[in-house]
């Protein structure tokens, strides 16, 4: 992304993030973030343990539906 991120957008991006109905890929398509990009930005801005169940939770999601983050 060519573009500095405003608090704003991280805002958005981690509601984005926690959502189980937004995938990477349409976070990708609204905000040219890769999957790595969103996961710094959800480290750096959410608490640990938010940011390790948030991973648990999307890694369980992503083994039950093909396309999921």
């Amino acid at each position: 992304m060519s573009k500095e991120l405003t608090q704003t957008d991280i805002s958005e991006i981690i509601q984005m993030a926690l959502s189980d109905d937004v995938s990477f890929k349409a976070i990708n398509l609204q905000y040219g973030l890769s999957e790595d990009s969103v996961k710094k930005i959800m480290k750096n801005n959410i608490t640990n343990n938010s940011y390790q169940h948030w991973r648990k939770r999307v890694k369980l999601f992503s083994e039950r539906r093909k396309y999921y983050k």
